[in-house]
């Protein structure tokens, strides 16, 4: 790629929060929260920590607006929402990820859906930079997930254009399109990492999946899995998700620690966790047939009998599972939007 000139700079009168959160507000900048001022001296120590790159070399060219993010502009949307430098490499590395095509990213955002870009950290800068890869990962307290899901989601704000209304069609959004940021627990992930199964070789990466929010599913008291992923397959198995009139769509099921070594105790492998949902997460093809006039199946779906079961995706392989969270047997399973596919990257600057 090219290199762009720098953008032009806007010299701030104060760095007074009330001040500054309205300039923002009066130009159509930012998420309603407060931002830190991105001053010259703070992107370039954001900047700093990417080493001798291009901070003005272009990225990434993000849907619907069609912007040209490049490294420094990432590091402006990353002093905004309050990131410390050692986030950075992974922001642009997500960046990276939302303009590949296979995401579908003008899809993502010109969709009434409430999807959002679900972004998990892998690897040794979950350590390395402070993420929360145990309890509470996908709620607050922890300012690398907070700061690093609300920078990505700045920059599809200020770079892509996806404003509520005319860049992001959401018919009632959602809590997610604040901030969407978890990390993999590698230290109680009874497999190979979640990168490692996708064939990334990195001691760093990012995944991007654009999905809904979390569905929660306990089992408190099995001893064997089939008995927790049943509840993990009726959690799927639901005609209010995209997922069932589009069998293209992927879900991503984040296992809490206690379930995923349930499975593992009893010799079941990411595979097989995989292959048991796809088999048990289906419903009669009558009903769905009665619920949509249109679906994208592949044919062999199509040709099933209205007494059979449908499974909810098409291929076992679009049931990603990784293992996120603290104690406590809850797991969660996150319907995609549909028309999109996850995306896994090395972390690279």
């Amino acid at each position: 790629m090219t290199s762009v000139s720098a953008p032009e700079m806007l010299d701030l009168a104060a760095d007074d929060p009330e001040a500054l959160l309205d300039l923002y507000a009066r130009n159509g900048w930012g998420d309603g929260l407060p931002m830190v001022a991105p001053t010259r001296e703070r992107v370039d120590a954001m900047l700093a920590a990417l080493g001798d790159v291009d901070p003005d070399e272009p990225l990434a060219t993000l849907p619907p607006r069609f912007g040209a993010a490049t490294r420094r502009i990432v590091a402006v949307n990353a002093v905004l929402a309050g990131c410390r430098p050692e986030y950075l490499a992974v922001i642009v590395s997500a960046v990276r990820a939302l303009a590949r095509p296979e995401l579908n990213l003008r899809g993502v955002n010109a969709t009434t859906h409430p999807v959002a870009p679900l972004l998990v950290v892998h690897g040794d800068v979950v350590d390395a930079a402070g993420y929360n890869a145990g309890i509470g990962t996908f709620g607050p307290g922890t300012r690398a997930n907070a700061t690093t899901g609300r920078a990505v989601r700045l920059v599809l704000l200020h770079v892509a254009g996806a404003v509520p209304g005319p860049g992001d069609a959401s018919t009632q959004g959602g809590p997610a399109k604040y901030s969407y940021c978890i990390a993999e627990n590698l230290a109680a992930t009874p497999w190979e990492s979640y990168p490692a199964s996708r064939g990334i070789d990195a001691p760093s990466a990012v995944t991007v999946h654009c999905g809904e929010a979390p569905h929660n599913f306990h089992d408190m008291e099995s001893e064997e899995p089939a008995r927790i992923l049943d509840k993990c397959a009726s959690a799927m198995a639901s005609l209010g998700q995209n997922n069932a009139p589009v069998s293209g769509g992927e879900y991503f099921v984040v296992l809490g620690p206690e379930h995923a070594a349930t499975a593992a105790a009893h010799g079941w492998t990411r595979r097989d966790v995989s292959a048991y949902l796809f088999e048990k997460a289906r419903l009669p093809a009558t009903i769905l047939r009665r619920s949509f006039d249109v679906v994208s199946w592949e044919p062999w779906k199509l040709a099933l009998g209205d007494g059979d079961l449908v499974p909810m995706t098409g291929d076992p392989d679009n049931i990603r599972v990784l293992v996120a969270g603290g104690p406590g047997k809850h797991s969660s399973v996150i319907p995609s939007w549909g028309i999109t596919k996850s995306v896994t990257l090395p972390v690279e600057p």
